[in-house]
């Protein structure tokens, strides 16, 4: 498990990842100034320890994609964050339908120029904040955390086969296969976390903290709580 985790260590990244607005490079995203800002293992220990339980899950219990930040522009949350993240915007036709355009998917370096074969990653997946704590959110928290515009790492668009190879694991089960990713993940992972109040398994602490001990010791978080 530390070999997996700990793969590629050499070549991580040991830059500061912020999080926040999406840069147009697709480079990790800027703070705001009124994010809270942690070192990485400053913030994994301010994630409360819980056993999860998967029990009553249901996908359709987090009502998404909704109408996005601007209902009147015809575009569903899954649009506006391919518009959003978009490194050259692609063409707009009626309904939102979305043409063209280029995007870096950061999990694998991958650049892609069909919408179609991106996937928007909830960050934090579904299922996983179901276990870490949304069982006991009304639904209309658990529609807010499933189309969660307002921290632009919540949602990130990326290649359907890197998306479906996470599903539903944590940083203890999957990992980008980029390696030089790894270190934005792991504080973008615990940044949806503490926004959220979501909880970690043991499990999953003791993956996150390998990280913060060694390759990407330097990483900062920033998050900001939601309403």
């Amino acid at each position: 498990m530390i070999k997996m985790l700990l793969r590629g260590a050499a070549t991580l990244s040991l830059a500061l990842t912020p999080l926040a607005l999406p840069s147009p490079s697709g480079a990790a995203p800027v703070a705001p100034a009124s994010a809270e800002v942690l070192n990485l293992a400053a913030a994994i220990g301010q994630l409360p320890l819980a056993d999860e339980s998967r029990t009553g899950y249901e996908r359709t219990k987090f009502k998404h994609w909704n109408a996005g930040l601007d209902p009147a522009d015809g575009c569903n949350t899954r649009n506006e964050v391919l518009l959003a993240e978009a490194v050259e915007s692609p063409a707009v036709a009626a309904g939102c339908k979305l043409s063209g355009g280029v995007w870096i998917s950061y999990y694998d370096g991958q650049e892609v120029t069909d919408p179609g074969k991106l996937d928007i990653d909830h960050m934090v997946p579904l299922a996983e904040a179901w276990d870490s704590g949304a069982s006991a959110w009304t639904s209309a928290r658990r529609e807010a955390y499933a189309n969660d515009q307002d921290a632009a790492t919540s949602l990130v668009a990326v290649t359907a086969r890197t998306n479906r190879s996470k599903a539903d694991q944590d940083p203890g089960e999957w990992m980008p296969p980029a390696s030089e990713a790894a270190c934005r993940y792991v504080s973008e992972w615990v940044a949806t976390k503490l926004r959220w109040g979501l909880s970690a398994d043991q499990g999953e602490a003791d993956a996150l903290a390998l990280y913060a001990a060694g390759p990407c010791e330097a990483t900062v978080v920033y998050y900001t709580p939601a309403p």
